[in-house]
């Protein structure tokens, strides 16, 4: 289980309900395409600013009950309605992706934390209200695993960020470990990086951990579902150590016979 962006959504996953399959296809429809246009093709800043403006319009009509003419709003505007979602969890999306057409570099862990409050924990928040389990201590669990698994994924792609012009690794944390930003250009693996990579691992580990009672108090499906997912990315992070933090060579990622490890923790939790 790579752990991506979108790429944690339960779409195809054996363990969701068929009942919420459509809806949850429907969030991911407008998570994934509003992330592509942040992310992908040629456009240019303005242009993806403009066009995720044009989502924020279409989500604000959604609010006001009108007609939506698009197919994608026309099947998110019947999710938002029968499952009574807020509009806020989309709206937090969209503030992050736009964050993302002109936000390159984190000066603190505080501003990379609040990057993901918007970027990932909502989705953990959507899932929860289709599941009608929207409680105090299921939303904060929620949001460590959310953005633990978003830290997870900045550190699986640093050299691939890096290309993009972009770092998602806190300046204030590569200052303190001796790093220089341009010191990612040429994939060095140095005592001082190795040192940096392990502090975000085992932060982005104790995150994890934090959250993962929630795993347990959910029942069925979605229990299981969740237990997976944290020991996918708590996998990841094994796979980031095993290569000597060496993320720059090639991409620490789950493999056939890492399920069974999973699988087996899964069930051990």
């Amino acid at each position: 289980m790579p752990v991506d962006h979108y790429e944690n959504f339960p779409v195809a996953s054996v363990l969701l309900p068929r009942r919420l399959v459509p809806a949850v296809e429907a969030i991911y429809a407008f998570a994934r395409t509003a992330d592509d246009i942040a992310d992908e093709g040629d456009a240019t800043g303005p242009e993806r600013l403009a066009a995720l403006t044009a989502y924020e319009a279409a989500l604000d009509a959604i609010g006001r009950g009108e007609t939506q003419s698009e197919p994608l709003f026309q099947r998110l505007a019947g999710v938002i309605e029968q499952y009574r979602l807020p509009l806020q969890p989309f709206q937090d999306l969209l503030s992050a992706f736009k964050q993302d057409v002109d936000t390159t570099r984190y000066p603190s862990f505080e501003l990379l934390l609040d990057y993901c409050r918007r970027s990932a924990n909502p989705v953990g928040f959507l899932m929860l209200s289709l599941y009608g389990a929207v409680d105090e201590a299921n939303v904060r669990d929620s949001d460590a695993i959310c953005s633990a698994l978003q830290l997870i994924n900045f550190l699986q792609d640093v050299g691939i960020d890096r290309q993009k012009d972009r770092i998602y690794l806190p300046l204030e944390d590569l200052q303190r470990f001796g790093v220089a930003p341009a010191q990612l250009d040429q994939s060095r693996t140095d005592g001082n990086w190795r040192a940096l990579m392990a502090f975000e691992v085992a932060r982005a580990r104790t995150l994890m951990m934090s959250g993962a009672p929630l795993a347990l108090r959910l029942p069925g499906r979605i229990g299981w579902e969740l237990r997976l997912v944290v020991q996918g990315g708590l996998r990841i992070l094994e796979e980031i150590e095993k290569v000597g933090y060496d993320v720059f060579g090639q991409r620490p990622q789950i493999k056939t016979l890492d399920w069974l490890v999973i699988g087996w923790r899964a069930i051990r939790m």
